[in-house]
Parts: C-alpha cells; structure tokens; sequence
C-alpha cells in the first residue's frame, strides 16, 4: 500500500514538474539510497517552488509598503540589467586575471630562455688545449699531419671554459676537406657535466680516398663557433 502511494506521488509530481522520467523510475524499484536522493531532490524542488514570488504577490506586497505597483516592470528590468552587469563584470575579471597570468607565463618564460641563452654564450673553448691527437696517445701528442694511407681515427679534442654544471651541451663538428666541402659531421650531446672546466672531443676515420691537402675542423655549440683548427692530410 505503501509503495502504490508514493509511485502515485511521485507520479503526480513528475506531471506536474513536466518530469516525465520520473514515472519510469518510479515504476521501477529502487534502493534505499536511490530512495533518499530523490527525496532530497523533491525537496529541493519544493523549497525553489516556495521561495519563488509570483506577480500576484509582488504587487500586494507592495500595495502593503504603500509603494507602486505599475513601477514592477521597470524595476524587474532594472534589476535584470544590475545583474546581467555584475555577471559581466565578473567574467571580465576572470578574463583578466587570466590575461595576467599568461603575462607572467610569457614573462618568465622569456626570463629563463635568455637566462639559458647567457648561460650557454659564457661557455667559450680554450684555444690552447684546442688540438687533434689520435686514439693511441690520447691526446698527450699534438697531430699536425694525417697519414690517411694508415686508416687513422682522428680526434678532436676541446677544453670548455665556463661549462654550465648540472647541464648537458648539444655541441657539432664540421671537418671540411680542401676543397672547402664538408666530408663528416658530428653531432651528440655532452653527459651531464660537473665542472666548469669540461673536457669534450669529436672524430673523424680517415681512409686512403680522403682528399689530401689542408684541412679543417670546426666545434659547435648550437650555431655558435667554439673553436677550429687546421690539419694536413698526406
């Protein structure tokens, strides 16, 4: 009996409301937990349906307070345009807060990449430790002259002054034959480096058709020219 009472409630409610889902829900049987939500949410529905004014009561009222009722139109647009200001006025200051916040962002993006920028423009090679030298001495003897008919790889070996610590250097080599062609590139990536004075190299393996005459190989960090140096090939 009870059941059939609160389907013909809620099943009435729904009518009314224009809330036909709710017939079929209370058609079906529900859990005790289903059951209180939509208790809670018919009750919200009541209080909203109470604490609404109609125009009939917005005019006695006013009638009670001795004040116009023929001023109601206007007022209600009045205060609809205070409101529609206020929404106004809040969502430009949202768009504003956030305007400022990419500010900031782009601000301290732009901070970072020209501190990085700084950080790697301080680094510069020390043209005296700049040299070649082959896999065998490692770097103890200076090579001036490449016998390509021995098959040789060739190293080039820097000092880095000023090396960011805790970073790692993306850094090039160019080695351009005498005809000013570039017969090999290096590219790689330092390890992460712990001191300030960083000791790095790049290589090349010549073979008995490489060009002979003078050559050259250049170091890169990024697009930036660190150190060169020049060689005979025999």
């Amino acid at each position: 009996m009870k059941t059939i009472l609160i389907n013909s409630y809620f099943a009435s409610f729904s009518v009314r409301y224009n809330f036909p889902h709710l017939i079929s829900m209370t058609e079906e049987r529900l859990t005790q937990a289903q059951f209180t939500q939509l208790v809670a949410e018919v009750e919200q529905l009541s209080r909203q349906r109470d604490e609404e004014i109609d125009r009939e009561q917005m005019e006695q009222i006013l009638q009670e307070l001795n004040l116009p009722t023929d001023l109601v139109d206007e007022a209600m647009m009045q205060l609809r345009r205070r409101e529609a200001l206020a929404l106004e006025e809040k969502r430009n200051k949202l768009i504003s807060v956030g305007v400022l916040g990419l500010l900031v962002v782009i601000a301290a993006s732009f901070l970072w990449f020209q501190t990085q920028k700084q950080v790697l423009n301080n680094v510069y090679a020390n043209s005296g430790q700049s040299q070649l030298t082959l896999e065998t001495n490692s770097g103890i003897e200076m090579l001036i002259v490449v016998d390509s008919q021995q098959n040789p790889e060739v190293f080039y070996r820097v000092t880095l002054q000023d090396a960011p610590v805790g970073k790692k250097l993306s850094l090039g080599c160019k080695w351009i034959n005498p005809n000013g062609e570039i017969s090999h590139q290096n590219s790689y990536q330092t390890k992460e480096i712990n001191r300030e004075i960083w000791p790095t190299y790049c290589r090349y393996q010549f073979n008995p058709v490489s060009p002979a005459g003078n050559w050259q190989v250049e170091m890169y960090l990024g697009d930036r020219l660190l150190s060169q140096t020049e060689f005979t090939v025999k």
